[in-house]
């Protein structure tokens, strides 16, 4: 029989949308950049609004591997620190909505990364309440782990 260790596994339902947020987060961001090298989902280039590709030095290729470190960054920062990434995610893919918005033909995923930019402002107010809400001597740092610094000061 497998037993679990209920102190590992997320208790509440604030909790569970936060690890999820958080996987996701990360994942997405990180292969939708490696993608912008190989892709394998998609023809990226095809998503880029002419008037950006015009302001942009290099070709639209040249923009989408950039675009792709960008991504893969900041799927690490949330990865590392989701109070400093998801905002970042977000403001990321409100750049994303705006081209795709005065880029006729691609509304419907305009509106799909409008609802992952929600999704990425929601995992930030979770991770700025996950902080705050817990008890000085309680805190986590952004990787949920306790802050070993207070509980050394505690031990001095």
């Amino acid at each position: 029989m497998t037993t679990t260790h209920a102190h590992t596994l997320p208790r509440t339902g604030a909790d569970q949308a936060y690890l999820l947020l958080r996987v996701i987060f990360v994942v997405a961001p990180i292969v939708a950049g490696i993608d912008k090298f190989a892709d394998v989902l998609t023809d990226w280039d095809q998503y880029l609004a002419p008037w950006v590709n015009d302001i942009l030095p290099g070709s639209a290729q040249d923009a989408m591997h950039v675009i792709g470190v960008v991504e893969i960054s900041a799927g690490l920062l949330v990865a590392l620190a989701p109070r400093y990434g998801a905002p970042l995610v977000a403001a990321w893919l409100g750049g994303i909505v705006f081209n795709l918005l005065t880029y006729s033909g691609y509304y419907d995923i305009a509106l799909r990364d409008f609802g992952l930019m929600v999704g990425a402002l929601a995992l930030w107010r979770l991770s700025v309440d996950r902080g705050a809400s817990m008890p000085r001597r309680e805190q986590a740092d952004d990787a949920g782990q306790p802050d070993q610094r207070v509980h050394m000061a505690a031990a001095r």
